[in-house]
C-alpha cells in the first residue's frame, strides 16, 4: 500500500450476505450492515429484505477515512422495521477487523466470514479500494446516533429469553418494550414499531405458556397494522404477525372469530409474498394452510361479505391444492344458504357447480367425500324443488345413495343421510307414485328414528316426517293398510297438529300443540328466525281445530298466523311465497275475508323474489317453480270481482300477468327527449340503467294498507290510459271460480261482464279443439268449407264476445269501428278472440250478422302497462328507416322452404346482421320461420342464415329507434304453457324491446297465401305517405283489419285470422 493511514481513505462496497440466522426466532423485516469506526463515527447500509435462501443483496458504497485508528468493527444486524427503524435491531454477526485486512484484496470482491450463529457461519461479500480522503460522496457517514438504551436492553433480554427460556428475561424484555412504547405516544413515528416489539415479546411468552393474555397481544398487533396500511414497507410483516397471533389464539381458545379474521388477512397477505421471498419461505404457506381447513369448518356465513371472503379463500387454493375441495364445498354451502334466504337461482346454480368440482377433486378414499356428495345432492334437490326438473331429483337420489354407502352402520352422521334420502324418495313418490320409493323412504326413516333416541334434538322432525310418509302410503296405495294410518297418528310428536288431522280428533292433542307453539313464541325475540316455524305450526293447529269444530275464531287465528309467517322477514322468499300460496288456498276454501290480502301478499313477495334474480331467464324459471301459483293472477282477480272490487281486480291482473316484463321495463326509459334537453344527465341515466339491468336488483317494502295501494295503482294506470288513448281495454279473466271480463274505459269506473255460459274447463276444451281444427283446415282447399273452425268461432262469439259487445254497444255506446284492445288471461290466451263470428244471417234476411272485426278494430296487449308505455314512447317520422329481413332457405331441421319470401327480402342476414338491422331501423319486416320453445320460451327464435335469433337476444338488445315490426313467421304470438299469464312469446318480446306496434301470428303461416295479406297490409299502410303524409305505426291495426277483408277470396279463413295486432 502506498502512503500512510492518516492520508488514506477507503471506498467500501457492501455487495451481499449469506447464511444468515436469527437467534431470537423473530421474523425480520430486513437486514443491514453496521460499521463502527470509532465512538463518534458510524455507518449503516440500507435495510434489505432477507431472501428465501437466507441471503441479502445490497450494492451500497461508503467512503471511510482512517483518521487515527486502523481498527474498525463490522456488524450484521436484523431490523424489525423496513421503514423508520426503532433502535439498532438485533446483532446476528460481529467481526473486529482492520484497514490493512480489508484493503489487501486488490480491488476484487472477497468474502468476510463471521463467527458461527446457530451453527452456521454468516458471511459478507465486500469490495474495497484506496481513494483520496476528499472523495467521500458515495455513502453516508454520521457522527452521532441517538441510541435507545431501553430498546437495546429489551432486545437483549428477549434474545436471552429465546436462548435460555428464563421467565425473568421475558419479564424484563416486556417491561423495557412497554417503557419504549410509553415514550412513543399517538403520532410518534416509532409507535408502530414499539407496538410490534411489545406484542412479539408477549406472543413468544404466550406460545411458551409463560403469558396468558392473548387478547392484549392481538390488540397490539392490530394497532400496529392500522398504523402500517397497504403500501407501507412494513405492512406485510404486520399482517403476518397478526395472523400468527390469531392462529395461536384459535389453537388455544378455539375462537371462531379469530380464524375468520385470520382468513381475511391471509387473503390480503399471500399476494404480497411472492415465491422466493423470505417471509414466504419461513411460514406464510404454513399459516395459510393452518387457516383454510379450520375456516372451512366455521358456521356457514351466507352474507355477501361472507361469500366474498369464501371466494377469496378459494383463490388461496389453486388447482392441486390439498384444501381446494373443502374450500369449494364451504363456498357451495354459503351460496346455497344465500339462495335459501333470497331465492336467486344464480346462487343455486353456482352452489351445484362448486359442489360438482369439490366431488370431482376429492379422492375416493378421502374421509370428507361423503360430505361433499351429500351437500351436492342437497343442492340438486333444492333445484328440483325450485324448478321441478326430474333429472335433478333422480341425480340427487343417486348421490344420496352413494353417500349413504360411505356412511355405513355405526357412522355418527348416518342418520342425517337416512333422513334426506328418505325425503327425496318421498318427493319422487308424490310426483310419480312409485310404491317402491315410499316403501324405501319409510324404511330409511325407521332406521333414522332408531338412531335418534328420546332427547335427540332431531327426533321430533323424523317422527313427523315418518308419520306423513305413512299417511301418504295409506292415502295413495292401492291396498291401504289401516295400520299405516294408526302408526302415523301414534308417531306424531305432541306439538304437531297433524296428529289431530290424521284422525285422532282429540281436543287435547290440538290444544297441546297450540300451547306449545305459543310458549315457544313467548321465548323467542321478535326477529328470531324460529318464530316463522312457530307461526306455521300454530296456524295449522288452529286450522285443524276449525275444520272439526267450525269455530270462526279458530279460522281467524289461523289466518293471522299465516299472515305473520308470510311476512316474517328472517325467512327467505321461497318459504314465505309458499306460505302465502297456502294462505290463499285456505282463505278461498273457507271463504275468509283475508283472501284478497293473501293474494296481494303473494304478488308482493313474488315481485321482490323475481327482482333479486340476475337475468330474464332466471326470473322466468323462478316464477315457474311455484307450480300451483300459475293461476293466482286470475284467481286473485276473480276474488276481487266477487268482492265487487273491480279496480282491485284490474290492478291484480296487471301485477300478476306482467311481472316478467314490468321488472325489466323499470330499467328501460325513453331517452330521446332527455338527450335533447340534458345530454349529460341522459348519459348518466343510461349508464345507471344498464348497470341495474345487469344486476336486476330491486327491493320493495310491504305494508298492510292493501286497499289504499290498490286504489292508488289503479288510479295511476287509468290516468295514464286516459292520457294516451281514448278507447277501450277488455281484460278477459279465466279462473277456476268464474270466467268474466272487465271493460276498462278511458273515464269512469271499470265495468264487469259475467260470462256465465263458459267455464275454465270449457275454455281448455275450446283451446284443444282449436289446436286440432287449425291444422285440419290448413290441409283443405281454398273453397272448401271450414266447418269445424266456424263452429268454434261461433262458440267464441256466443259465449265470450257477444256479452261484451252488448255492453260496448248498449251501455258504453262505443262507436263502431272504434279501436278495442283485448287483454286475455290463462286459457283465453290460446283462443283467437278477435276472430269471433256469429256466422248467421240477420233475422230480416238483409244480410249476415256482423262479426267482431266488422264492428271494431281489434288489437291485443300483454298488459295495460305495456300499451301505456308504447303510447308514451311514440314518435312519428315522414320516412322512417325500413328493412325487410328473413330467411327463405332455413336449412335442414328448421322447417320447409319459404318460396314466396326470398324475392321480397332486402336482407338475408346472420344473427348478428339481424340484430344490427333491428338496431338501425324504425320499421322492420321479418319473413322467416319462427319457432316457439315451450320448455324455455326465451329460446323461442327466428331462423337466420347461421344461427337462431332468440327472443332473449332481442330483449337484451338496445333498439333505440324501434316503432313497427311485422313478424311474418310461425308462432310469433303463441304463449308459454307453464306461465300463460306472462304472455312470453316473440311478439310480446319485440314489443317489450321498444317496438310500439307489432303484427304477429298465432300459428303456422302458409307463405304462399299469406303474402296476399302482407301486400294488402302495406298498400294500406303506405297509402297516405305517397302524398307526403307521415308514416304512422298506429294505423297498423286498421291496415291489418282492412287487409283481411281485402283478401277474403284469395286467402282461406285460418290464414287470415292467424295474423293479430299487438300494441298501439
Amino acid at each position: 500500500m502506498s502512503g500512510t493511514l492518516e492520508s488514506q481513505s477507503m471506498r467500501l462496497e457492501v455487495i451481499s450476505a449469506k447464511n444468515l440466522e436469527i437467534p431470537s426466532e423473530r421474523i425480520p423485516a430486513g437486514i443491514y450492515v453496521y460499521i463502527n469506526v470509532d465512538s463518534r463515527r458510524r455507518w449503516k447500509s440500507a435495510i434489505k429484505v432477507l431472501l428465501a435462501d437466507k441471503s441479502v443483496a445490497w450494492g451500497d458504497v461508503v467512503t471511510l477515512s482512517s483518521q487515527a485508528s486502523s481498527a474498525l468493527s463490522i456488524e450484521i444486524r436484523v431490523s424489525y422495521e423496513l421503514n423508520r427503524m426503532l433502535g439498532n435491531g438485533e446483532v446476528i454477526g460481529k467481526l473486529e477487523t482492520s484497514w490493512d485486512e480489508l484493503l489487501n484484496h486488490a480491488n476484487e470482491p472477497f468474502e468476510l466470514s463471521f463467527p458461527p450463529v446457530c451453527g452456521v457461519h454468516p458471511s459478507l461479500t465486500l469490495k474495497t479500494a484506496v481513494v483520496h480522503a476528499c472523495d467521500n460522496q458515495a455513502g453516508t457517514l454520521f457522527d452521532t446516533v441517538r441510541l435507545l438504551e431501553r430498546q437495546m436492553r429489551a432486545t437483549q433480554r428477549l434474545t436471552e429469553y429465546t436462548s435460555g427460556r428464563t421467565v425473568s428475561h421475558l419479564n424484563g424484555a416486556v417491561e423495557h418494550f412497554q417503557l419504549v412504547l410509553d415514550q412513543c405516544p399517538v403520532g410518534h413515528p416509532d409507535q408502530a414499531a414499539a407496538l410490534t416489539n411489545l406484542a412479539w415479546a408477549r406472543l413468544l411468552g404466550y406460545i411458551r405458556k409463560d403469558i396468558q393474555d392473548i387478547d392484549t397481544i392481538i390488540a397490539l398487533f392490530r394497532k400496529a397494522l392500522a398504523l402500517r396500511p397497504h403500501g407501507h414497507p412494513d405492512h406485510t410483516l404486520s399482517l403476518y404477525c397478526l395472523i400468527l397471533a390469531l392462529n395461536w389464539c384459535y389453537d388455544r381458545e378455539d375462537t371462531a372469530v379469530c380464524i375468520h379474521e385470520s382468513a381475511q388477512l391471509c387473503c390480503d397477505l399471500l399476494p404480497l409474498c411472492p415465491e422466493g421471498t423470505y417471509l414466504r419461505s419461513i411460514g406464510v404457506d404454513s399459516q395459510v394452510d393452518y387457516v383454510i381447513p379450520r375456516y372451512n369448518t366455521l358456521p356457514i356465513d351466507a352474507s355477501n361479505e361472507g361469500i366474498r371472503l369464501g371466494r377469496n379463500v378459494l383463490k388461496l387454493c389453486p388447482l392441486g391444492h390439498q384444501h381446494r375441495p373443502s374450500a369449494l364445498d364451504y363456498l357451495a354451502q354459503a351460496v346455497e344458504a344465500r339462495f335459501d334466504q333470497h331465492g336467486s337461482i344464480d346462487d343455486l346454480e353456482e352452489s351445484i357447480q362448486l359442489g360438482r368440482e369439490a366431488v370431482s377433486l376429492c379422492p375416493e378414499e378421502d374421509s370428507s367425500r361423503d360430505t361433499y356428495i351429500h351437500n351436492l345432492a342437497f343442492s340438486l334437490k333444492s333445484r328440483f324443488d325450485h324448478q321441478a326438473k326430474f333429472h335433478d331429483l333422480d341425480e340427487a337420489i343417486t348421490l344420496y345413495e352413494e353417500a349413504l354407502r360411505l356412511r355405513p352402520v355405526g357412522h355418527k352422521y348416518r342418520n342425517f343421510l337416512l333422513d334426506n334420502l328418505g325425503l327425496a324418495l318421498w318427493t319422487r313418490f308424490a310426483a310419480r307414485g312409485d310404491i317402491d320409493d315410499i316403501t324405501r323412504a319409510i324404511s330409511l326413516h325407521r332406521e333414522a328414528l332408531a338412531l335418534r333416541p328420546s332427547g335427540n334434538p332431531h327426533r321430533g322432525i323424523t317422527l313427523g316426517n315418518l308419520a306423513l310418509m305413512l299417511q301418504s302410503r295409506f292415502a295413495k296405495s292401492h291396498v291401504s293398510e289401516e295400520s299405516d294410518l294408526n302408526e302415523a297418528i301414534d308417531l306424531c310428536p305432541p306439538c304437531n297438529s297433524y296428529k289431530f288431522e290424521l284422525g285422532a280428533r282429540k281436543n287435547e292433542d290440538v290444544k297441546e300443540a297450540i300451547d306449545l307453539c305459543e310458549e315457544s313464541l313467548l321465548k323467542l325475540p321478535p326477529l328470531h328466525p324460529d318464530r316463522y316455524f312457530s307461526y306455521l305450526r300454530l296456524g295449522e293447529a288452529y286450522l285443524s281445530r276449525y275444520r272439526v269444530h267450525n269455530n270462526p275464531v279458530d279460522l281467524s287465528l289461523a289466518v293471522e298466523n299465516f299472515r305473520l309467517a308470510s311476512r316474517h322477514d328472517t325467512q327467505g322468499f321461497l318459504e314465505r311465497i309458499q306460505e302465502a300460496i297456502h294462505w290463499t288456498d285456505e282463505a278461498e276454501r273457507h271463504s275468509h275475508a283475508s283472501a284478497l290480502e293473501a293474494y296481494q301478499t303473494f304478488f308482493e313477495l313474488l315481485d321482490r323474489h323475481l327482482a333479486a334474480q340476475s337475468s330474464i331467464v332466471a326470473r322466468r324459471e323462478s316464477a315457474s317453480a311455484f307450480r300451483r301459483a300459475s293461476a293466482l293472477p286470475v284467481n286473485a282477480a276473480s276474488c276481487a270481482i266477487r268482492l265487487d272490487n273491480l279496480r282491485g281486480a284490474v290492478e291484480l291482473v296487471e301485477q300478476g300477468r306482467g311481472q316478467q316484463w314490468s321488472l325489466a321495463s323499470r330499467l328501460r326509459s325513453p331517452l330521446e327527449d332527455l338527450e335533447f334537453t340534458n345530454p349529460i344527465l341522459a348519459h348518466k341515466f343510461s349508464e345507471l340503467s344498464k348497470r341495474l339491468s345487469d344486476a336486476q336488483g330491486s327491493a320493495a317494502n310491504t305494508d298492510r294498507a292493501a286497499a289504499d295501494r290498490a286504489a292508488i295503482k289503479y288510479r295511476k294506470l287509468t290516468n295514464q290510459w286516459d292520457a294516451v288513448v281514448a278507447q277501450i281495454l277488455i281484460i278477459l279473466i279465466a279462473s277456476q271460480y268464474s270466467c268474466s271480463a272487465i271493460i276498462v274505459p278511458t273515464s269512469g269506473e271499470p265495468y264487469h261482464v259475467p260470462l256465465p255460459s263458459i267455464t275454465l274447463a270449457d275454455l281448455e276444451n275450446l283451446k284443444s279443439r282449436f289446436a286440432w281444427a287449425i291444422p285440419q283446415a290448413s290441409r283443405m282447399g281454398l273453397t272448401e268449407s271450414r266447418t269445424d273452425l266456424i263452429v268454434l268461432l261461433r262458440a267464441v262469439w256466443n259465449d265470450i264476445m257477444l256479452p261484451i259487445v252488448n255492453v260496448l254497444e248498449n251501455v258504453l255506446e262505443l262507436k263502431r269501428r272504434s279501436r278495442i284492445w283485448l287483454c286475455p288471461t290463462a286459457a283465453f290466451t290460446s283462443i283467437p278472440l278477435h276472430a269471433a263470428h256469429p256466422y248467421k244471417t240477420k233475422a230480416d234476411r238483409s244480410g249476415r250478422e256482423l262479426c267482431l272485426e266488422d264492428l271494431y278494430i281489434c288489437s291485443y296487449t300483454p298488459t295495460l302497462s305495456a300499451l301505456i308505455r308504447s303510447r308514451q314512447m311514440m314518435k312519428t317520422h315522414a320516412t322512417p328507416p325500413f328493412v325487410a329481413i328473413g330467411q327463405g332457405q332455413p336449412g335442414s331441421g328448421n322447417g320447409k322452404e319459404l318460396l314466396a319470401v326470398d324475392s321480397e327480402l332486402e336482407l338475408q342476414p346472420t344473427r348478428a346482421g339481424a340484430l344490427e338491422a333491428l338496431e338501425q331501423n324504425s320499421w322492420v319486416h321479418l319473413a322467416c320461420h319462427g319457432k316457439q320453445d315451450h320448455d324455455q320460451p326465451y329460446n323461442s327464435h327466428f331462423v337466420m342464415r347461421d344461427k337462431p335469433l332468440t327472443l332473449l337476444d332481442i330483449m337484451e338488445e338496445d333498439i333505440p329507434h324501434a316503432e313497427f315490426a311485422f313478424l311474418s313467421a310461425c308462432h310469433t304470438a303463441a304463449g308459454d304453457d307453464e306461465t300463460p299469464d306472462e304472455v312470453i312469446h316473440l311478439a310480446a318480446g319485440i314489443q317489450f324491446s321498444g317496438f310500439k306496434s307489432v303484427v304477429g301470428t298465432l300459428w303456422e303461416v302458409d307463405d304462399a297465401v299469406a303474402k296476399h295479406v302482407v301486400e294488402a297490409f302495406y298498400e294500406t299502410m303506405f297509402d297516405g305517405s305517397k302524398d307526403g303524409g307521415v308514416m304512422d305505426c298506429t294505423k297498423a291495426a286498421r291496415a291489418l283489419n282492412h287487409a283481411k277483408f281485402a283478401v277474403m277470396k284469395k286467402v282461406p279463413l285460418e290464414q287470415r285470422i292467424v295474423f293479430i295486432h299487438i300494441g298501439v
